[in-house]
């Protein structure tokens, strides 16, 4: 799984990468340029994209640190607390940053009435995504636990023994399989469908600022894309640290994280003459993009990464535990959508 992590995020990050060609085009959907101090705006973008490459590293790795921060470590309540909470981000995310952006870019006037305005075709795209993200997460888990279920041979899941606790009364036993449980499967796909939904929108949100040219457009966006990013990376961290990937996978998805939104605005600075935010061909691909992006992110938040936990049977019998998830998760969420009014 190793080898394949990386070649698949590699994969991703060159289509990112070669995304602004697709979205450059005649204008058709003329906007009032802000004037604006182009040397300052630089300044900004700089800012911007140390301070969001920070900040993403630091959200990525702080779930990581379960040796460091014993709190931290899967098995803790505040885990369980700190996960809902990056929960509730990308939920809000999803349903308050990215969706309606699609709406906006896939609807009248910039791109006619027809075929446009006859259907909501950013809803739909959406709907297409969630679906297919509960067929990928179904027919992944199901194919790699019937390979590993026959043979591990190829190496699949790495070298990492599953422990298997067996509690007697006056004691217990241990023993250890070749094989992950079903769980460590269900953690290991859901990781890397996360990241690719993160990512998304993530390399789209770091074009448009690198290529925005006015400080009071850039200068709000840093503090908001700043924290938009730590609160999905711990989010994504958390994920990956459940999945207990060998060392080398869990340092690649860190980096395409860490790197994907300045990569946008180093992206979005380089074209910024040749980059029209809204021609035709932009608005298509941003907005089916975004939807895609939103569609991937509500289905994980609520199935994968909620519904998943919530259900636990150590949250379940704990009130004190189910009260802290719960108000933790509307706390994130709350979070994120007060950012909207920024980002």
């Amino acid at each position: 799984m190793n080898k394949r992590c990386g070649s698949d995020l590699t994969r991703i990050f060159l289509f990112l990468v070669l995304l602004p060609c697709l979205v450059a085009g005649d204008c058709g959907c003329e906007k009032e340029e802000e004037a604006g101090n182009k040397s300052l705006a630089q300044k900004y973008k700089i800012a911007a994209l140390v301070s969001i490459l920070v900040a993403s590293a630091i959200g990525v790795t702080l779930p990581m640190l379960g040796k460091t921060f014993p709190a931290l470590h899967p098995e803790k309540d505040m885990f369980f607390i700190v996960k809902a909470f990056a929960a509730g981000v990308i939920l809000s995310t999803g349903f308050i940053h990215v969706l309606p952006d699609a709406f906006e870019k896939l609807t009248p006037p910039c791109l006619g009435d027809h075929p446009w305005g006859d259907f909501p075709f950013a809803g739909f795209v959406a709907m297409l995504a969630a679906i297919g993200t509960l067929m990928v997460d179904s027919l992944a888990t199901a194919y790699f636990k019937n390979s590993s279920g026959t043979s591990d041979k190829d190496g699949v899941f790495g070298e990492e023994d599953v422990h298997v606790h067996t509690h007697a009364t006056h004691g217990h036993a241990h023993g250890s399989v070749s094989t992950p449980s079903t769980d460590l499967l269900r953690h290991r796909v859901i990781s890397q469908v996360l990241e690719l939904g993160i990512v998304v929108h993530s390399v789209i949100i770091g074009i448009s600022l690198g290529a925005s040219e006015s400080p009071e457009t850039i200068r709000p966006l840093i503090a908001a894309l700043t924290f938009h990013q730590f609160f999905e990376g711990m989010g994504l961290g958390g994920c990956i640290s459940q999945a207990k990937f060998k060392a080398k996978s869990v340092i690649i998805m860190a980096l395409f994280f860490s790197l994907t939104t300045p990569v946008g605005i180093a992206i979005g600075m380089g074209i910024t003459g040749s980059y029209k935010e809204n021609s035709n061909r932009a608005l298509i691909v941003e907005g089916i993009l975004n939807a895609a992006s939103a569609g991937i992110l509500i289905y994980m938040s609520l199935v994968d990464l909620l519904a998943a936990d919530l259900m636990s049977p150590r949250v379940q019998a704990s009130g004190r535990l189910q009260l802290g998830v719960n108000t933790f998760l509307l706390f994130g969420a709350a979070c994120m959508s007060l950012l909207a009014k920024w980002a």
